[in-house]
């Protein structure tokens, strides 16, 4: 996976802004995304290991950071699965 383009478990290119979710424990966590962590200094920046890293807030209010490859892209008609 290039360090420049983050892509979802689709193969779409994930940016900040763009709402993503995934499957957690029975259920789904989703958020916009706020940033997405490239590598090792600015992982250590932002408190997350093994980059590269997509960080968000979920539905909770809880601070996520997920691989890219575990999440999906979704359009603002398709939130709230």
């Amino acid at each position: 996976m290039s360090a420049e383009h983050i892509r979802d478990r689709k193969d779409e290119e994930i940016h900040e802004g763009d709402w993503v979710w995934t499957r957690f424990r029975g259920g789904v966590r989703e958020g916009e995304v706020q940033r997405i962590v490239r590598d090792e200094e600015e992982a250590r920046d932002e408190g997350v290991a093994n980059p590269p890293k997509v960080v968000f807030t979920d539905q909770h209010g809880d601070r996520v950071a997920h691989n890219p490859t575990t999440l999906s892209k979704t359009s603002a008609e398709n939130r709230g699965h």
